[in-house]
């Protein structure tokens, strides 16, 4: 029988409060995985995995559903959640929240490149050589943030959000903790202008230089704001434009 791949946004449907075991074997998430491959499981299917059994009155399929419909089955929000948060919801103990995190963890290092192979950042053509990937092709705006350390080698690329065709909002705090939490020293914005217009709106930059005051209460230098669009950027140092630096060019960040 052909297996169907599920999209990562399924509704989670009501699951019986019954063990995994008293389930056919064929609906088994871990018999389903050694059967059909991991691809065509769903995420709550994978979840139970992760979470090994549920409780008393609830089965670890239906403690899935729960998480999912707790993170609004948005894989990028519940990897964002706190070990706290997560024990909140019944049935989940330290343990299991500590698998989730760690689970959710090793998904993120998946797509990040092995610390001896990222870059030091000594201009804007070096980070968008190292981007541009993120924002090709995209049909809606994408908001990240390179994040750096003192000696500018590159500590990560995160994403912020994602919007429609002109627009999508980037809240600082969200940044400004992203940059803590790597423990970086400076940082550059970065988004894509799907129109194919690199001219930067008023909104880009007054979320600049919002982002910009609010770094240096906390000892954090903003670097740059680089515009995607295809293969072409634009930088706000390169442009002169970033709000500290008074109209003066600055192409190199060393």
């Amino acid at each position: 029988m052909p297996t169907r791949t599920p999209t990562g946004s399924e509704t989670v449907q009501s699951i019986p409060d019954q063990s995994i075991k008293s389930l056919p074997a064929q609906q088994r998430p871990r018999e389903k995985l050694l059967r059909h491959g991991r691809e065509n499981l769903e995420n709550r299917e994978l979840l139970a995995i992760l979470l090994g059994n549920g409780t008393a009155h609830c089965s670890a399929l239906a403690l899935a559903g729960q998480i999912l419909q707790m993170c609004r089955h948005d894989l990028r929000t519940l990897a964002q959640m706190h070990i706290q948060q997560l024990s909140q919801l019944s049935g989940i103990g330290q343990a299991k929240a500590i698998k989730i995190a760690a689970a959710m963890e090793l998904g993120r290092r998946v797509f990040s490149p092995p610390s001896e192979d990222k870059p030091t950042i000594r201009s804007s053509s070096d980070l968008f050589e190292y981007c541009k990937s993120l924002f090709m092709n995209k049909g809606h705006e994408i908001f990240a943030v390179a994040l750096l350390n003192q000696a500018h080698r590159l500590l990560g690329v995160e994403q912020i959000s994602e919007g429609g065709i002109s627009f999508t909002a980037a809240d600082p705090r969200i940044i400004l903790k992203l940059a803590l939490d790597y423990r970086a020293s400076s940082l550059i914005l970065l988004h894509n202008h799907p129109s194919g217009n690199l001219q930067p709106s008023d909104a880009d930059r007054e979320l600049t230089a919002k982002v910009e005051s609010a770094a240096k209460l906390l000892d954090l230098r903003v670097l740059d704001h680089l515009i995607f669009a295809q293969h072409r950027y634009l930088s706000f140092a390169d442009q002169g434009i970033m709000p500290s630096v008074n109209g003066r060019s600055q192409r190199n960040f060393t």
